[in-house]
């Protein structure tokens, strides 16, 4: 799960990049599945893309699927079966 506080001029920028590995689930919030080497690849991307000295982009791995369970309430925008 990767989410972020971007500013305004650079959130389509990251949006669109996350957009290519990861299912938009939230307004800043990506979910799925990645390789850690897609993971290095969408990391050092995002560095080229955002300041690091204003921005704040935080990446949750999680190792088992079986130590991650996810709730809804309300309405699930786009449904991930797989997560990281």
């Amino acid at each position: 799960m990767i989410v972020y506080d971007v500013a305004v001029e650079r959130i389509n920028g990251v949006r669109q990049l996350l957009r290519q590995y990861l299912t938009w689930v939230q307004n800043s919030a990506f979910e799925g599945e990645l390789t850690e080497g897609e993971l290095e690849k969408v990391k050092i991307e995002l560095r080229k893309l955002i300041r690091e000295d204003q921005d704040s982009i935080l990446f949750y791995v999680v190792s088992s699927q079986k130590w991650i369970r996810k709730d809804v309430l309300g309405i699930e925008k786009a449904e991930v079966s797989t997560v990281i």
